[in-house]
């Protein structure tokens, strides 16, 4: 009788934690929209750069602008910038595929170094880079303080 009861008792006690558990995944989505916010990914706008090969979706901010910015920068295949400098550090976070960097002002395309998915990069303002994607597409994270103007630097 005991180990009937026993097992009835286990029974019970699944369920009403099963109900709990249920309870908590419920409460869990709905978040109040006062204390965070979330873009999903589908969610998230993304502007095509048809000449450059690339798209942008702004995050957080506005590049154009003075403060702070996050933006997710997608280089497509094949595709990638020329010498250029920018004023301000920026902060950039490899989220997918393998980024092709280089610095300097002379455009070699073989030299560029590949930066893996996972990797973490500071490109300092004023200072001579290029990069880009080579055979498969590429994410990034990019922070910074805006303007985040792009000037030419290439030596011709």
């Amino acid at each position: 009788m005991l180990r009937f009861v026993n097992k009835r008792w286990a029974i019970r006690l699944a369920i009403v934690m099963l109900m709990f558990v249920s309870l908590g995944i419920t409460r869990a989505a709905e978040l109040d929209p006062k204390a965070i916010a979330i873009q999903l990914p589908k969610d998230i706008k993304w502007t095509v750069n048809a000449a450059a090969g690339s798209e942008v979706a702004v995050l957080v901010g506005d590049p154009a602008r003075p403060g702070l910015y996050v933006v997710l920068q997608k280089w497509l295949p094949h595709h990638n910038s020329r010498p250029h400098f920018h004023p301000n550090d920026r902060f950039i976070t490899v989220i997918s595929g393998t980024w092709w960097v280089n610095t300097g002002p002379k455009y070699d395309l073989e030299g560029m170094k590949p930066i893996p998915a996972g990797s973490f990069v500071t490109h300092y303002g004023g200072q001579i880079h290029y990069d880009g994607a080579k055979d498969g597409e590429t994410v990034l994270q990019i922070v910074g303080m805006g303007p985040a103007t792009n000037t030419p630097a290439e030596t011709k």
